[in-house]
């Protein structure tokens, strides 16, 4: 579903989620979108709405109607048009869209991408540092420091445990324009922040996921988990806790 976002010298004044066909804009009572404004004609432009694509047209209007600053008669618009229409802008902003480009921003701002060799590697050395400081074993992505199984005698009868059978966890943004992204910990490591500001690590071990400060901005306050500042060590995450990294809250969810 599309939506118009009206604003007026980068104030935004409402938003419209487009569920009919036609869409009307003007200035008189009965339009969809009506703008009061002397420079607007009574019935400006009209947009109309066929499956998944949308049609502007200009209705003769006095002063014009324009799409990214050029005069049109009829334009097919795209994710992120904006429309003047008088001294009024209309931005045009497809759900899906939006949502992959937040999806992709999201990625830029938070998640180290394992192809950054040199951060991933002070990310598994941190690690390695931090678990042998709290006599825990850590898988450091290709390598490990440990089997990639460890198996235990249950002692309920019950089958064998091992780092196989861990389920994923998730991180969930809890504030700001992320609120709701998701992070899925399906890797043995998986790194997160901001490179010369804040970086953690969380690692997939066989009892659980452990978190490691790798980064921390020189005199900076620390990442927190529950508000308590990460240390040296290695600490073993518990299901609904919450890590606070370079200003953002996030939750730590055990599947």
């Amino acid at each position: 579903m599309a939506r118009l976002i009206l604003s007026l010298g980068g104030q935004v004044l409402a938003e419209f989620n487009m569920t009919k066909e036609r869409y009307t804009i003007g200035r008189l009572p009965d339009n969809d979108v009506r703008i009061d404004n002397p420079a607007v004609s009574g019935h400006h432009s009209l947009i109309i709405n066929i499956l998944n694509d949308s049609f502007l047209e200009d209705l003769s209007s006095t002063n014009g109607t324009y799409v990214n600053g050029k005069l049109i008669k009829k334009h097919a618009l795209q994710h992120g048009d904006v429309v003047t229409v008088g001294h009024h802008q209309l931005r045009f902003v497809e759900t899906v869209a939006e949502e992959e480009e937040q999806d992709d921003e999201f990625a830029r701002t938070m998640i180290i991408d394992s192809s950054q060799e040199a951060m991933q590697q002070t990310a598994m050395e941190s690690a390695s540092a931090a678990s042998a400081s709290s006599g825990a074993a850590v898988s450091t992505g290709e390598t490990t420091q440990a089997p990639s199984v460890i198996s235990r005698a249950p002692s309920d009868g019950g089958s064998q445990v091992g780092y196989r059978q861990l389920q994923n966890a998730k991180v969930q943004v809890l504030n700001g324009k992320f609120a709701g992204r998701e992070v899925e910990l399906n890797k043995a490591l998986t790194t997160l922040g901001s490179p010369g500001v804040q970086i953690i690590a969380i690692t997939k071990r066989s009892e659980g996921y452990y978190i490691v400060l790798v980064e921390n901005k020189k005199n900076g306050d620390p990442p927190k988990v529950n508000g308590t500042g990460l240390g040296d060590q290695a600490e073993k995450l518990s299901d609904n806790d919450v890590i606070e990294l370079i200003g953002i809250k996030m939750g730590f969810f055990a599947n």
